[in-house]
């Protein structure tokens, strides 16, 4: 439970103007807190990026990022080697723009009593006994400045410079790569497609519609260079042409990351992708991340992580379990996954959601209890995971 407070004489530093560093200081603003953001750009972030997150997202933001959201996702449809499952999904997913919710966030934020400042680039972090001092970048290096505040949350993306002043290693990161394309004319705006094809890549190829015309066709890989390439290969196999490409590395979770770390003068926090709050079984990041703000928030006014934080550690190390176990996954594997799905199996799947992995295996092996058998042959025979990716 997020408790209010009215003690806005120190206030807390947030560095990035990201989804999950904005959606921390709504939090703490709607708590009272003073809050500042310092976002580097001279804008936020504008490039765009089609994602797609499980109706949990309006249970984590409330009335929040109703504008970002651009379609809802009823079917899936997953393809391997020939073979095809279908399922319907009893709540939809939603698909959103990024830069939407990044804007709604912003908005939200400054209405509940938050200052955001752009064009503020962290550059270092000094302890004093009183509290903290931020140096900051203005105008490409022209003009600095320092800020004080009683605690910093580093919100800053998988290679954090916050993280990296306060003393946590740098994370291992995979390059996400996804293209925009017309829409095949046999293709329902509401079925995402998701093709299996490991000896592409160990995660998936998808195709995400973002509107009656158009959508996202993308992949995770392990080589920046390399995953567009692939990638380029698999639209021209499925007749498909790039209009415009989106990128990005994402952070690979291995282990649960302590998000505080106390320092003379004040604590230091992390969240979203520089907290490594990113489901490693599908690689998604905006509810967890989303969540992880929830917790940070509650132990930022609260004095120390509470049940949230706990919670969210579990369902990440569930989604790591599942990872280690298909990560290196042949096309047999694959066949034989879809070939488990009976009905029984598919009706759990269409009611339990990714946010929801430890429910979601559970019922799987009570509805198809082969699965885990499938999935204990699959892990003792499994090669290691993860491989070494450092964030540029």
């Amino acid at each position: 439970m997020i408790e209010t407070s009215r003690n806005t004489g120190s206030p807390v530093g947030i560095v990035g103007g990201s989804v999950a560093g904005l959606f921390t200081a709504l939090l703490l603003g709607r708590a009272g807190r003073a809050v500042k953001v310092f976002e580097g750009g001279e804008d936020f972030d504008n490039r765009t990026r089609t994602l797609i997150v499980t109706s949990r997202m309006k249970d984590v933001l409330g009335g929040v990022g109703k504008a970002a959201r651009v379609n809802e996702i009823r079917r899936f449809e997953l393809f391997t080697d020939g073979r095809v499952a279908r399922f319907s999904l009893r709540q939809p997913d939603i698909v959103i723009e990024r830069t939407r919710l990044i804007r709604e966030l912003a908005s939200a934020a400054e209405a509940s009593g938050c200052e955001v400042q752009l064009g503020r680039r962290f550059v270092s972090m000094e302890e004093r006994g009183d509290g903290l001092n931020i140096q900051l970048e203005r105008h490409g290096g022209s003009q600095s400045e320092e800020v004080r505040v009683g605690t910093v949350v580093g919100a800053d993306g998988a290679a954090s410079r916050v993280a990296r002043a306060a003393g946590w290693p740098a994370q291992n990161t995979v390059p996400l790569v996804q293209s925009i394309v017309r829409l095949p004319d046999d293709m329902p705006s509401d079925v995402t497609r998701v093709w299996f094809i490991p000896d592409d890549t160990p995660y998936f190829y998808w195709l995400i519609p973002h509107s009656a015309t158009r959508g996202v066709v993308g992949l995770i890989g392990e080589d920046g260079p390399a995953t567009r390439h692939v990638l380029e290969r698999f639209l021209e196999r499925k007749h498909l042409e790039p209009l415009e490409y989106q990128a990005a590395r994402i952070p690979l979770y291995s282990k649960w990351i302590p998000i505080r770390r106390k320092l003379n003068g004040g604590d230091v926090y992390l969240v979203g992708d520089a907290a490594g709050h990113v489901k490693v079984s599908t690689v998604g990041g905006i509810v967890t991340g989303l969540r992880g703000a929830h917790g940070v928030a509650e132990a930022i006014l609260n004095g120390g992580p509470g049940p949230r934080l706990r919670a969210l550690r579990r369902e990440l190390d569930v989604h790591l379990l599942i990872r280690k176990v298909i990560h290196n996954f042949t096309q047999a594997h694959y066949s034989h996954l879809v070939d488990l799905l009976n009905t029984r199996a598919r009706k759990e799947l269409e009611t339990n959601t990714r946010d929801e992995p430890g429910r979601m295996l559970w019922r799987l092996c009570l509805q198809q209890p082969r699965f885990l058998l499938f999935g204990l042959r699959a892990f003792l025979t499994s090669g290691a995971f993860p491989g070494r990716r450092i964030a540029a």
